[in-house]
């Protein structure tokens, strides 16, 4: 009877052990601190001096330190590979192990001194191995059967305790990436420039992942080449090194398959090419994603680690999300910068327009005045002698007359606008391709742009620069009317005059519309007259006269409707087919 109770009372005591230790383990989510808990209740119940848990790095493979209770600070860095010593022994083969005397033992790894009794169990989820639970004693023989059953208990109670801190942590740590995914696609946003934009992906990346050089190759022209355009973190040797090529490179694999890759040691890796360059710069394992624009790779982001890693599933999905949003920032950057050029484009075109306009103006004014004094050098009939040196100088005086006007037809003829060279176009699709353009502009300068674009649009017979030139001059005068932002409306709808349902179509109508300052009477009255008596150095003064010329040599109309502080609007009228 007294051997029955005391093994009720021995088991109730075990059974409250394990509900302690059950609580103690799910009273936190934090991985670290509920390993730390659960090895501080093993070594209390089993009286030991010390004791670890060791889990397996998925990244390394190595077993590694979690948790520690009466060990040395340097124990908190060792890793021990799977099958070394008696927690290797355990991780490798699943099973248990309780050794009275490990100085009899050729499988012990000396850790801490003085310790002679060792108990050590695998901590399992599902039927795989993830780490190892043990506790050590600094006397012989220090642990029975009884503890090894109790600890291997506890072993598996705390081990779905451990995957489910763990996969909090994973989850978190992926809430991490993503949250500062979308931080790095709110700066890459905010860059205009393709330089700032190379620059700033590099940093980010280099920040995201935690590596320790961050590059960026991109494609040559010819596409048989990979630069380097930007780099975080890399020195002298890795900037100076040659360019890949595309066939016979590792980074070039990544390319024609358009798919990640990663290295765990290009150190010791046979396919990469700068082994020395990676030694002396300290670079071990490598993680590179396609920069992929559409169906379209332009080339790659690689990060390096300093130390042996295994990039994690998620950590490769976000560098991939990353790679995809800077492959976008870089073609809005690209865009931008051809936006600077065609407005600067533009502005000198503008410029050698309105010159051709003043040219044109000055040859008339010419004209008029040399036309009468021809007439009068005729009517006068100046007749001399032969041998008065007059007769000579009536003679000079009608050739020169002469040799100006054919100055002035030759000056008419270049100034003279050219023809447009007409084909079927779709007026949207040149609004929709301006929009696209200017975008970085009108978010720069506070502009909103609203695009109503009739879908029924009939197609025009013109001259798609022409129409492009003038449909970026109105935009960018629209933008100087409003210094302080405001919003431009630009729409297109069928232009059908007369009344009844039976009128049709002629031509298209597009408005531009801004918020700005609007002009006066005054102003408006002098938007299209001569330039000579222009006093508008830039902007309004020159470009809407170039406006004007290629909507009247399709054929159109332009009109402008402005009051002062409600804004302006400029609407032209496009025949479907030129006169």
């Amino acid at each position: 009877m007294k051997d029955e109770l005391a093994a009720l009372r021995e088991r109730l005591e075990r059974l409250e052990t394990l509900n302690r230790v059950s609580k103690v383990i799910h009273s936190t989510l934090e991985p670290r601190e509920s390993l730390q808990l659960i090895l501080g209740e093993a070594v209390r119940l089993m009286r030991a001096s010390s004791g670890s848990i060791c889990l397996v790095n998925p990244t390394t493979g190595f077993l590694e330190i979690e948790a520690g209770f009466g060990l040395p600070a340097e124990a908190r860095s060792l890793r021990l590979r799977v099958g070394e010593g008696l927690t290797g022994w355990v991780a490798r083969t699943g099973r248990s192990v309780r050794v009275g005397d490990v100085t009899s033992d050729k499988r012990y790894f000396d850790l801490k001194p003085g310790v002679i009794s060792e108990l050590a169990v695998p901590l399992r989820v599902g039927d795989e191995v993830r780490g190892v639970l043990n506790v050590d004693a600094d006397r012989i023989d220090a642990f029975g059967t009884e503890d090894l059953s109790l600890l291997e208990e506890m072993a598996a109670l705390a081990a779905p305790a451990i995957q489910n801190t763990w996969a909090f942590e994973a989850a978190r740590q992926r809430a991490r990436l993503l949250e500062s995914l979308v931080r790095v696609s709110q700066r890459l946003n905010s860059t205009i420039s393709l330089d700032q934009a190379l620059q700033a992906i590099t940093r980010e990346a280099r920040a995201l992942i935690g590596a320790r050089m961050c590059s960026l190759m991109m494609l040559d022209e010819s596409g048989e080449w990979l630069d380097l355009r930007a780099h975080n973190g890399a020195g002298a040797r890795y900037v100076a090194k040659p360019r890949l090529a595309l066939g016979d490179s590792l980074l070039g694999i990544v390319v024609r398959r358009r798919k990640p890759m990663q290295v765990e040691n290009v150190q010791v890796s046979g396919r990469y090419q700068n082994v020395e360059v990676a030694r002396s710069e300290g670079l071990v394992s490598l993680l590179a994603v396609p920069l992929r624009l559409g169906d379209r790779v332009t080339g790659t982001l690689n990060v390096y680690t300093g130390e042996p890693h295994i990039f994690a599933d998620e950590e490769v999905r976000t560098l991939a999300a990353y790679a995809e949003l800077s492959a976008l920032a870089l073609e809005k950057a690209r865009l931008y910068d051809r936006l600077v050029d065609l407005e600067e484009e533009m502005r000198q075109s503008e410029r050698l327009s309105a010159l051709g306009l003043l040219a044109a103006e000055i040859a008339h004014e010419i004209r008029n005045p040399l036309t009468v004094m021809k007439m009068l050098h005729h009517s006068l009939d100046l007749q001399f002698p032969e041998g008065d040196p007059r007769r000579t100088d009536v003679r000079i005086m009608g050739e020169k007359m002469d040799h100006l006007n054919r100055i002035v037809d030759r000056v008419l003829d270049f100034a003279r606008s050219a023809e447009p060279t007409t084909t079927a176009l779709d007026a949207n699709q040149l609004l929709q391709d301006m929009g696209l353009l200017l975008g970085p502009k009108l978010r720069h300068a506070g502009v909103a742009m609203v695009l109503r674009c009739d879908p029924q649009l009939p197609r025009l017979v013109g001259d798609a620069t022409q129409l492009e030139q003038a449909f970026l001059n109105l935009a960018l005068n629209a933008v100087e009317a409003m210094p302080e932002g405001g919003r431009l409306s630009i729409r297109s709808r069928t232009f059908a005059p007369g009344m009844g349902p039976q009128r049709k179509a002629s031509g298209v109508l597009i408005r531009f519309r801004d918020t700005g300052t609007g002009m006066s009477k005054e102003q408006q009255e002098r938007l299209f007259t001569s330039l000579l008596s222009s006093t508008k150095p830039r902007g309004t003064g020159l470009g809407l006269a170039i406006v004007r010329r290629v909507v009247e040599a399709h054929g159109g109309k332009l009109r402008c409707h402005s009051r002062p502080g409600r804004g302006t609007a400029f609407t032209m009228v496009l025949p479907l087919e030129p006169a």
